[in-house]
């Protein structure tokens, strides 16, 4: 950590919270993606959790019944992600193999499914437990260790366990997306784990909001022609829906 990345890190613990255009009045010698990318490796430190457009203090989480990580994520966005949801639920399929990832969209697609025969596997602990309140929806949680920011299992166990699962449709999520970087992660553990549930699902959906467009994380686990169907709400720029569209992506 260098000295600058102290310095962010003093703040955001003794503020609580900060944006980015706060850090960019604070550092005016620094690029927004300079600290951007100072966020990026506090975050894969376990210092800070990220969150858009800044991020919050680690140390002031999941203390006296404050908002924990995850439930702060959740808010962002909400309409959108109900949007994606609605989507994204008629593509669920009975009698097939289904894949759903970690992730606060996808959590919401959990909440909005019937209980009805559906097999579906999945990485996020939440999300098996809000499936589980469908008494006809059979859940498979592979295991691995539990990323408190993301409620999502990962690392060897977990990769070691989906090697012996099928999966037919894989609904996933991501952090940021790219022409250049493609989709991306901040932890390297559910990079792979993603990156495994892509090679091995017969169709890939990626469900996000537009907010990620144009955000580079660390680690990238899937291009554009990894996946075929793309769900976002509706606002997607002309320029990257035509882009998207010119690489034979279905877009919703």
């Amino acid at each position: 950590m260098n000295d600058r990345q102290k310095q962010i890190l003093d703040i955001i613990n003794s503020k609580g919270e900060i944006h980015l255009n706060k850090l960019s009045e604070l550092f005016p010698g620094y690029s927004v993606m300079t600290l951007r990318r100072d966020l990026i490796y506090l975050e894969s430190k376990g210092l800070l959790v990220r969150i858009h457009g800044g991020a919050v203090s680690k140390t002031g989480l999941s203390r006296d019944g404050e908002e924990d990580a995850y439930s702060m994520r959740i808010k962002e966005h909400r309409d959108a992600k109900i949007v994606i949801a609605n989507k994204a639920v008629s593509y669920v399929e009975k009698g097939r193999s289904i894949y759903f990832d970690a992730g606060t969209t996808v959590m919401q697609l959990a909440k909005t499914l019937q209980d009805d025969n559906f097999t579906i596997i999945t990485s996020a602990v939440n999300t098996a437990l809000e499936l589980v309140k469908h008494p006809k929806v059979s859940v498979i949680l592979p295991g691995g260790n539990v990323n408190s920011n993301t409620l999502s299992c990962s690392g060897p166990t977990s990769l070691i366990g989906l090697s012996q699962m099928n999966i037919d449709l894989a609904f996933m999520s991501a952090s940021g997306f790219s022409f250049e970087r493609g989709f991306t992660v901040s932890n390297m553990n559910e990079c792979e784990l993603k990156k495994t549930v892509i090679k091995k699902a017969n169709k890939v959906f990626v469900l996000m909001d537009t907010s990620k467009f144009n955000k580079d994380l660390a680690f990238t686990f899937a291009y554009l022609e990894d996946v075929d169907v793309l769900i976002c709400e509706d606002n997607i720029p002309e320029e990257i829906r035509r882009t998207i569209l010119e690489k034979n992506i279905v877009l919703l």
